[in-house]
C-alpha cells in the first residue's frame, strides 16, 4: 500500500527546505506522485507525496521514522521493544569536550555519508564498494553501516523536533562516533573483590596512616590465600578501580574524612555559606582573636634579660567596614591583656561600645572573671543560676557575647582573612621573618638564625615593632580598597571610609572611674587565722578574724597586690587587706615585729571578752522597769548545778622557817640584818626628819 507525506514531512525527511522541495517538484512533476487531501478541519487541501517518489536516503529516514513511532508503546506486530540508542541521552557538550578528535571526524564522516546517499544513478553495488575504498577506506559493508546509523540518527532527530521543536541534528554526527567507556564497570572485578578493596581503602586506620595502593593489594593478596580466591586482579587494574572511586564515583571526600578526620574534613571540604555583612552597622558585631607573628622580635624581661620572642596581637575587628580597633601586642596575651585591648576599642573616638561580641573559644576570652559563666557552659547569654553580667563583657554594656565553635575558624572568617594579610602584607617585609608555623604549611618556613640577629642587635625592639605595626596598620591597610568589601558591592571600598561614612550603632563607653573598677582582678580565698595567701603573699586584716574559715570574693588590681579589697557575701567590702610579712622564727624575730603582734592579739582578744561580756548583760539592768526578772535568761536557770560558794580572803603565816626567815638568802658581803651599821643609819635619819 503506497504510503503518502506531507510536503512539510517530506522536506525533512530530504533534509532540504519547504520551497526548495516545491520548486523542485512544480519543475519535474513526472517524477512525484502527487495526491490531494482534505483537512480535518475544512479549509485548503493538503498536498501529499508518495514516499516512494522520495530519495533512498528520505525513504530509509521514513522507515526509521515508523519504527520510532512504536518505540514508547507495547510491541507492535510481533516485534519487541527497541531500546534508545546511546548517543540520545548523551551529553553533547561534554562529549565535544572530551573526545574532540572524534568529534571532528565523525562530522567530516557525515558529510562523507550525505553525498554517498545522493547518488542516484545506476550500478550502487559497485560504486558503493569503490566509494567505501575511496572515500573512507573501509569496506562496503562498514559503509552501509555508517548509512544506517545515520538513517537512524535523522529519524531520533525527527521525533525529539516534533516534541520540543528544538533541533537536534548533532545526533547525525554522535551516531558516527565511537560511544564512550563507562568509568567504574570493570567487568572483571567480583562482587566480593570490588567490596574488599573498599573495605580497605576506605578504612578509618589505613586511611590516616596514609595507606599507598602497594599495601592494598598486598593485603588484597592475603584475603584471596585465606578466601581461596582463584584470581584477583592485577596491581594496574586494582589502581584504575582504585582511582575510578575516587574521581568518577566521587568518593574522594569520603577518603578524606576517613584519613583526615572530621576537623579537617570540615576545615576543607565542607560545604561554607557566605555571609552578607551589608545589613550591619559599623560597631554592630565586633570579632576579636588572637595572632602569633610570623617574626621575631627582641623582648627585655624583668630581670633584664634580652631575648627573641615571636610577639602576640590581640585585636578587634568590625565585621561590617573591616577596620581594626583595640590592637595590641605582647608578649603573653591573657585575659587581662584581653581587658586592656577591650577598653582601649571603647575609648577609641567614635567608636563606643559595640551590640554584638563574637569572641574566640580560647581560654583567655571565656574565663568567667570574662562572660561571668564557667567555661563548660556555652551558653553565654545567660542560665538558670548564673548572671552574665557580672562579667567583665556583661558590666562595659555588651548585649550579646557569642562564642566561636572550638576548631572551626570559618566562623570568624574576617579576622583570620586579616591574620591571612597581615602575614602577606606586613610581617613578610621584616628582616626576622621565618615563614608559617602552621602544620599544615610546614613548607613555608624560613630557617634563620634568630638567636644571633638578636645577639648583634638586628633585631627590632617590641617598641619599635608596634610602630612599625601603627605605620601599616593606619598607612596602608585602612586606607587601601578591601577585598572583602569590593565582593560585598559597599559603597566605600576603604575600612577608614565605610567606618566613618556609613549609618553607625553607638552606645557611649562607661565613665573612667567605672572602667578602672571592672579592671580589677575578682577570686575566691578561704579566710585562715592568720589571713590568707595571694601570689605567695600573706594578706590580714582585723575585721577577717570574724570570717575565719568562710570563702570569700577578692577583687584587685593586677598592677597594684600590696592591698586586697575582701568582699563579704552580701557583696559589700568588708575590708582592705594589707600585705604582711611573714613572722619570723625563734631569735631571728625583731621584737618590733613581735611586739606588733602581740598588739594586735591582746587589741583582738579584749575586743572579743567585750562582746562576751555585752552578750551576758542581764535584762534587768538594760531596761530598769522589768525588775522581777532574775539574773538568770529569761528569769529561768540555762543549767543544772550549784552556784559557787564565796570564800573569804583569809591567808595563813607560813610555817616553814626558811621562808619567814627570808628565802632569798645573803648575798657575799652583805650585811647581816639587825646589825649595828643598819641601825645606827636608822636613828640618824629619823633625827634628820624630825629636825625638818
Amino acid at each position: 500500500m503506497e504510503a503518502y507525506v506531507t510536503l512539510g514531512e517530506a522536506a525533512e525527511l530530504e533534509g532540504i527546505q519547504y520551497k526548495t522541495l516545491s520548486k523542485r517538484i512544480d519543475r519535474n512533476p513526472e517524477k512525484f506522485v502527487i495526491t490531494k487531501q482534505q483537512r480535518d478541519g475544512g479549509g485548503k487541501e493538503l498536498t501529499m507525496v508518495a514516499v516512494s517518489s522520495l530519495s533512498r536516503k528520505a525513504r530509509a529516514a521514513w522507515k526509521e521514522k515508523e519504527k520510532l513511532e512504536r518505540l514508547p508503546g507495547e510491541p507492535s506486530q510481533g516485534r519487541a521493544k527497541e531500546a534508545t540508542p546511546w548517543y540520545v541521552d548523551m551529553d553533547v557538550g561534554w562529549y565535544q569536550e572530551e573526545h574532540k578528535e572524534e568529534w571532528y571526524k565523525a562530522m567530516e564522516l557525515r558529510n562523507t555519508v550525505r553525498e554517498f546517499m545522493e547518488y542516484r544513478g545506476k550500478g550502487k553495488s559497485g560504486y558503493a564498494e569503490t566509494f567505501a575504498q575511496e572515500r573512507i577506506g573501509k569496506e562496503k559493508r562498514t559503509l552501509y553501516r555508517y548509512v544506517k546509523s545515520y538513517q537512524e540518527a535523522s529519524a531520533w532527530a525527527y521525533k525529539l523536533q516534533a516534541q520540543d521543536g528544538c533541533s537536534y541534528d548533532y545526533l547525525t554526527v554522535l551516531c558516527l562516533c565511537r560511544k564512550p567507556k563507562e568509568a567504574g564497570r570493570y567487568p572483571s572485578f567480583k562482587p566480593e573483590v570490588r567490596q574488599a578493596i573498599k573495605n580497605i581503602w576506605f578504612n578509618r586506620d589505613f586511611a590516616a596512616n596514609q595507606g599507598t595502593r602497594e599495601m592494598l593489594y598486598e593485603k588484597l593478596q592475603e584475603l584471596a590465600q585465606l578466601n581461596h580466591w582463584e584470581k584477583i586482579p592485577s596491581y594496574p587494574s586494582v589502581a584504575r578501580y582504585i582511582h575510578s572511586l575516587m574521581e568518577d564515583e566521587g568518593m574522594k571526600n569520603a577518603w578524606y574524612l576517613a584519613s583526615h578526620g572530621v576537623r579537617e574534613y570540615k576545615n576543607k571540604v565542607m560545604g561554607k555559606a557566605l555571609m552578607d555583612t551589608t545589613v550591619l552597622m559599623p560597631m554592630e558585631v565586633v570579632m576579636g582573636d588572637e595572632h602569633t607573628f610570623d617574626c621575631w622580635v627582641q623582648y627585655r624581661h624583668p630581670n633584664g634579660k634580652v631575648v627573641p620572642i615571636r610577639p602576640v596581637l590581640v585585636a578587634w575587628i568590625d565585621v561590617r567596614s573591616r577596620r581594626v580597633l583595640g590592637d595590641i601586642i605582647c608578649h603573653h596575651a591573657n585575659s587581662e591583656i584581653l581587658k586592656d585591648s577591650l577598653l582601649k576599642l571603647i575609648n577609641t573616638p567614635g567608636c563606643g561600645v559595640p551590640e554584638y561580641l563574637l569572641i574566640d573559644n580560647g581560654k583567655d576570652y571565656t574565663a568567667k572573671a570574662m562572660t561571668g559563666i564557667p567555661r563548660g557552659i556555652r551558653n553565654i547569654e545567660g542560665s538558670d543560676y548564673v548572671d552574665a553580667t557580672s562579667g567583665f563583657y556583661g558590666k562595659l554594656g555588651i548585649a550579646h557575647v557569642h562564642r566561636a565553635l572550638p576548631y572551626q575558624p570559618w566562623t570568624k572568617a574576617q579576622i583570620e582573612r586579616l591574620f591571612g594579610s597581615v602575614c602577606s602584607r606586613f610581617t613578610k617585609w621584616m628582616k626576622s621573618y621565618t615563614g608559617t608555623l602552621t602544620g599544615s604549611r610546614t613548607d613555608a618556613k624560613i630557617p634563620k638564625d634568630i638567636q644571633g640577629m638578636c645577639d648583634r642587635g638586628e633585631l627590632l625592639t617590641m617598641e619599635e615593632f608596634y610602630q612599625k605595626w601603627q605605620e601599616w596598620l593606619h598607612g596602608k591597610y585602612e586606607k587601601s580598597a578591601h577585598r572583602g568589601l569590593k565582593d560585598a558591592g559597599e559603597q566605600w571600598t576603604k575600612p577608614i571610609e565605610l567606618f566613618e561614612n556609613a549609618e553607625r550603632y553607638f552606645k557611649p563607653a562607661p565613665p573612667k572611674s567605672a572602667q578602672i573598677a571592672f579592671m580589677h582582678r575578682e577570686d575566691n580565698v578561704r579566710i585562715r587565722n592568720y589571713g590568707f595567701k595571694r601570689y605567695g603573699k600573706v594578706y590580714d586584716h582585723p575585721e577577717l578574724r570574724v570570717h575565719i574559715g568562710e570563702a570569700l570574693s577578692i577583687r584587685y588590681d593586677r598592677n597594684d597586690i600590696s592591698t586586697i579589697f575582701v568582699i563579704g557575701r552580701d557583696g559589700k567590702t568588708i575590708c582592705e587587706a594589707e600585705c604582711r610579712e611573714l613572722l619570723a622564727f625563734g631569735r631571728h624575730v625583731s621584737e618590733e615585729a613581735l611586739l606588733g603582734h602581740m598588739k594586735e592579739q591582746h587589741r583582738q582578744y579584749r575586743r572579743d571578752r567585750e562582746i562576751l561580756e555585752d552578750a551576758n548583760v542581764p535584762f534587768e539592768e538594760i531596761y530598769g522597769q522589768y525588775a522581777g526578772f532574775s539574773s538568770s535568761v529569761g528569769g529561768i536557770d540555762l543549767m543544772v548545778g550549784k552556784k559557787a560558794q564565796k570564800k573569804d580572803k583569809v591567808v595563813s603565816m607560813p610555817l616553814d622557817k626558811a621562808y619567814r626567815s627570808g628565802f632569798r638568802g645573803k648575798a657575799p658581803g652583805e650585811p647581816a640584818q639587825g646589825s649595828e651599821y643598819i641601825s645606827r643609819q636608822a636613828e640618824e635619819a629619823l633625827k634628820a626628819l624630825r629636825a625638818n
